[in-house]
């Protein structure tokens, strides 16, 4: 199973109050991975990424998307080691898409809504905190 495909399991199952719909990327480039709903705060959307080595890299199409639509909109990423067979994750981040020029740059930079803890991921994609860090 590819890493991202896991790293989808793995949300799936560490956001139980969130609803998810995974879009399939090849019908509208630029469209982030997830849409998320949940009653309190409505929708919103989630760009799944997998980080190795220096930089988190974005299409264009991510890029404009993320730029002109800051509102509700995160980036969720999952950083491993540069080792191709790294058993876990080194660390899992959530960013606001405000921050994805950071993101490709300077990742130390941007920005963190919320790290390593699912129940503050969870809070933050939801609305429920301001910052959860």
């Amino acid at each position: 199973m590819k890493l991202e495909t896991k790293f989808w399991h793995k949300v799936k199952k560490n956001t139980p109050k969130i609803d998810w719909v995974r879009i399939e990327s090849w019908a509208s480039f630029g469209v982030p991975d997830l849409l998320g709903y949940h009653d309190s705060c409505g929708f919103f959307m989630c760009e799944l990424k997998i980080q190795r080595g220096n930089k988190i890299i974005f299409s264009p199409h991510q890029m404009l998307f993320h730029m002109t639509r800051k509102f509700r909109n995160f980036i969720l990423v999952e950083f491993h080691d540069n080792q191709q067979n790294a058993p876990a994750p080194r660390s899992i981040k959530l960013y606001e898409s405000s921050e994805i020029q950071k993101l490709q740059s300077n990742i130390p930079d941007a920005k963190i809504a919320a790290q390593d803890d699912w129940t503050a991921i969870q809070a933050t994609l939801l609305g429920e905190t301001t910052n959860a860090l």
